[in-house]
């Protein structure tokens, strides 16, 4: 009985296999969104601050760390947007959109990941980064809380907390991502206004 068995399970094996067929569900490949891009700013003609600038990948919980596009439907409900998500894990989203805009304001000698050298360290932690249906269309809340300090002391200069919250021009998902596009923009020119106020931290740490 037991050859039996084991006859027909691979007859049956090589019958899936000749036949193309399958037993596993077949998953359709999600879209995939990067934030929008965001305008491009006047150039400085030299540096506020003559320090290089480090940005290090925001730490995030298990759900925002992820390329996942997460979504609060109603009352405690988390969930995420299915068959979209991000083109890579949403804090190394951010951060490289926080690089970019900082590099483009030229506040800085120089401003980069934490992986290359630098003076000066921003530390932070993704708290929110999700839409939220209070009503429609939902809006986007975005929380980073950050730490500025010193590389070579690890001094802490300067802490603060950005909340920000906007609303899509509709349920669509690409008017989601927009409004998380321009979430991004607001949190990258209040970071940029913070910043400058440190200023006779910043110049000190050089």
């Amino acid at each position: 009985m037991s050859l039996r068995i084991t006859l027909g399970s691979i007859t049956l094996a090589v019958l899936l296999l000749n036949t193309g067929c399958s037993i596993l569900p077949e998953s359709n490949p999600a879209t995939l969104y990067r934030l929008p891009s965001a305008a491009t700013l006047s150039e400085h003609t030299a540096a506020t601050f003559p320090v290089r600038l480090g940005i290090a990948t925001p730490g995030a919980g298990h759900l925002l760390n992820s390329n996942r596009i997460v979504v609060y439907p109603e009352g405690n409900v988390v969930n995420v947007y299915e068959g979209v998500r991000w083109h890579e894990d949403a804090p190394e989203m951010l951060q490289a959109r926080l690089i970019s805009d900082l590099q483009q304001r030229q506040l800085f000698t120089g401003v980069s990941s934490d992986r290359l050298p630098h003076d000066v360290l921003l530390l932070s932690e993704l708290r929110h980064f999700q839409s939220e249906y209070d009503t429609s269309p939902p809006s986007v809340h975005l929380q980073l809380d950050v730490q500025l300090l010193t590389t070579q002391q690890r001094k802490p200069l300067a802490a603060s907390s950005f909340v920000i919250r906007t609303r899509a021009e509709s349920t669509e998902i690409p008017d989601v991502v927009n409004a998380f596009g321009n979430a991004s923009d607001m949190l990258a020119e209040q970071l940029s206004a913070w910043l400058v106020a440190q200023s006779s931290d910043l110049r000190s740490a050089d």
